[in-house]
């Protein structure tokens, strides 16, 4: 059967528009994944067009993005002046105070009950340390050391994961290295006009200001906001989330690195955000997001560069969005990615990892030139879902700072999706994780959140209840004397990022 207007059987030319980060890992990963099938992956982009290039945090997620082309951690690494990132740091949203948001896990469960109703008991009589400290990858991070995990740990106390900070640019270019080496074509041109089939609607060239021509059967729109396919050719609306995420500009500038790297993304809450401080090999990258309601430009431009230790290597650059998403992903023919699909401001580093979980869902969904709706529609509904789920996690941030101020106040006193209030009431009430599909983050990244703000539920298991409180306090004594001999037996970050440089073509191994 023929959906769209298009005759079935296989895709022969795939047509992505726009480079930067989510275009060429785009061309990556499908050049790839199409490799020998006698399909023909094109990427057009305007080397006159500069990328955005804010966000060069990342989730472990990426690790196995291009470890899936075949990629080591070294090379990557090398390539792109990267350093290891074993968590986030939040510094003052709760004034006072910081904690760490670490890939990995808390404490040790027992008798199938989580580590944390545990601790909350041991709280509660006064017994226990702050969160972090039973957390190896919360505690690497602070301290600033790095490893890589062991491969098998011997328990959960040792479980964490690790991902990059590194130059956007380089690893965007690093990814067309690659997706060349497989066959990809890349013109450089602007698109001049796209044509439309007149019956179906579907997507049928791209006019190139060349004067070529480029017919495809799919379109990859990695325009940025403008949404050039998505938006401007097939008229996909928006859905504006900025009744719930409140910043809508950000300043970004690099500066010369100030001392030794830590091994965590800095992020520190501000007058009407947030600053974000993630170093490189040979630099920093530093901005504030925040909202324009509550600031302006040029007294959020002061507060960032006053608290930028590091020479400025640049004018600090201003960035508009909205936050929010397409209504659809996939339109017609039509697959947006990255910024053309939506955005959600870079507190958790989600914009790559999202990049990352839409090509994989299209390579599951790939389909054939009929266009099948079912395909169409589940790739819809896993995209909205995620999001959404994203969007919520960064809410819970807002929600439980206790900081003064119109905007945190306006952060606190805003109506919350059902989602997320569904999430929070549930906790409150027994201390348990409300886990939905498609949910980006695990129950830990919600547990350290919970836990770094200081917001406990109103009881807990009712298991833990017969556990004598002087054997919980020796079991979590050793628990975070465990962590902290790790920590102590654990390269440096710096120590670490030279056996990187060490490193030939093989993974980087565990010191451990």
């Amino acid at each position: 059967m023929s959906f769209g207007g298009q005759s079935s059987g296989a895709i022969e030319r795939v047509v992505i528009v726009g480079g930067g980060t989510a275009g060429w890992m785009a061309a990556a990963a499908l050049g790839a994944y199409l490799a020998g099938t006698g399909t023909r992956v094109t990427l057009i982009e305007s080397s006159e067009i500069g990328t955005i290039g804010v966000g060069e945090a990342t989730i472990p997620t990426i690790r196995r993005f291009y470890a899936s082309l075949g990629m080591t951690d070294a090379e990557v690494m090398r390539a792109c002046d990267a350093t290891a990132k074993l968590g986030i740091r939040f510094v003052d949203w709760k004034p006072g105070t910081s904690f760490v948001h670490p890939f990995g896990r808390f404490g040790q469960d027992l008798r199938g009950i989580d580590f944390h109703h545990y601790w909350l008991k041991a709280r509660q009589a006064g017994q226990a340390a702050p969160l972090d400290e039973y957390s190896l990858g919360a505690m690497l991070a602070r301290e600033g050391h790095a490893s890589v995990p062991v491969p098998n740990p011997p328990s959960q106390l040792s479980i964490f994961d690790w991902a990059l900070h590194f130059d956007a640019a380089r690893f965007a270019a690093h990814m067309r290295a690659f997706a060349e080496r497989v066959g990809v074509i890349r013109i450089d041109a602007r698109i001049a006009d796209v044509a439309l089939h007149g019956e179906t609607g579907f997507i049928e060239s791209v006019a190139l200001d060349s004067g070529e021509r480029i017919e495809g059967d799919l379109f990859i729109d990695c325009s940025g906001f403008r949404g050039l396919l998505i938006g401007e050719a097939l008229g996909v609306g928006y859905q504006d989330w900025s009744h719930w995420l409140l910043c809508d500009t950000a300043f970004a500038v690099q500066s010369e690195r100030a001392g030794e790297p830590p091994s965590c993304t800095t992020v520190t809450a501000r007058t009407a955000g947030w600053q974000w401080r993630i170093p490189l090999r040979s630099r920093e990258g530093n901005g504030i997001v925040f909202s324009s309601t509550y600031q302006g430009d040029e007294d959020a431009r002061t507060e960032l560069v006053s608290n930028i230790a590091g020479k400025l290597l640049m004018e600090p650059r201003k960035l508009r969005f909205t936050p929010g998403r397409r209504d659809v992903a996939w339109a017609k023919n039509c697959v947006a990615l990255g910024l053309a699909s939506g955005f959600l401001e870079p507190l958790e580093s989600t914009s790559i990892a999202l990049i990352e979980t839409g090509i994989e869902r299209l390579k599951q969904l790939f389909p054939d030139k009929g266009f099948d709706p079912a395909v169409v529609t589940e790739y819809n509904d896993q995209s909205a879902e995620e999001m959404e789920r994203v969007r919520d996690f960064i809410l819970l941030h807002y929600r439980l700072s206790t900081r003064e101020g119109p905007f945190w106040d306006a952060c606190r006193a805003m109506i919350l999706p059902d989602s997320l209030s569904a999430k929070l009431d549930l906790w409150r009430a027994r201390g348990a994780f409300l886990r939905y599909r498609w949910e980006m983050f695990s129950p830990a990244s919600w547990l350290a959140i919970y836990g770094g703000f200081e917001h406990l539920p109103e009881r807990i298991d009712p298991g833990v209840a017969a556990v004598d409180p002087a054997e919980l306090a020796r079991a979590l004594a050793q628990m975070r004397a465990a962590v902290a001999r790790t920590v102590a037996d654990t390269p440096t970050h710096s120590e670490f990022l030279a056996t990187v440089d060490g490193a030939a073509t093989e993974p980087l191994r565990t010191s451990a």
